[in-house]
């Protein structure tokens, strides 16, 4: 089944962890820095100037802290129900096992470089944790439970988990490598919409900061 009406999706703003260069992952609570509160209030004008107040649109949430704060700035500009978010854990961020609560450095210092550059991607699975084929599987399996659903929705998820459902939902080809679908990179605090496999821009964030 596909989803057709249009999809709002939010990565969330800058976390405590993020300015840290510290591993965050599946972690829950990872709070926003006043950078990140800027960047999802941000997100909700440019939300609320496209849609006005309480438009009909469905919110769904990663169970993380930081996405559902970014969520309650963005609610609050558009006359939404925090409260009536859906919370669904698999549109968490990809989980990354061993590498939890430490930061790039000490991680690197351990093994190398983990990140390829030219893609901003883990360039090696993390020990006890995710690859990307992994995220797109659990994504899929929320984009065709909720298909009955009409109407439109607005997603608050992640830097790599969104990078995966929307490359989905443009139907991009799996990458052999990756063994998933994977769009660009986008900075934090960032929207997107996409429609009939096409999307747009709703409002661009600041500099990109690791997932």
């Amino acid at each position: 089944m596909t989803y057709t009406s249009r999809t709002y999706i939010a990565r969330h703003g800058e976390t405590v962890f993020n300015a840290a260069r510290r591993m965050q992952g599946d972690q829950l609570d990872t709070p926003l820095t006043r950078t990140g509160f800027a960047q999802a209030d941000a997100m909700g004008a440019a939300l609320a100037n496209r849609l006005g107040q309480q438009p009909p649109l469905a919110l769904w949430s990663s169970p993380s802290g930081r996405a559902l704060q970014t969520l309650a700035i963005i609610a609050e500009h558009i006359g939404g129900d925090w409260h009536g978010a859906t919370r669904d854990a698999r549109l968490q961020e990809i989980d990354v096992g061993e590498w939890a609560g430490r930061t790039y450095a000490d991680i690197m210092a351990d093994q190398g470089d983990i990140v390829d550059p030219h893609i901003a991607l883990f360039s090696v699975r993390p020990p006890g944790g995710e690859w990307y084929d992994d995220i797109a599987l659990r994504l899929q399996r929320w984009i065709d439970d909720t298909a009955h659903l009409e109407g439109d929705r607005l997603v608050i998820m992640h830097g790599m988990s969104s990078r995966v459902l929307r490359g989905i939902l443009l139907g991009l080809p799996v990458d052999s490598h990756w063994q998933a679908p994977i769009a660009p990179s986008l900075p934090q605090g960032t929207m997107v919409m996409i429609e009939d496999g096409q999307e747009e821009v709703v409002h661009l964030g600041g500099s990109a900061k690791p997932a």
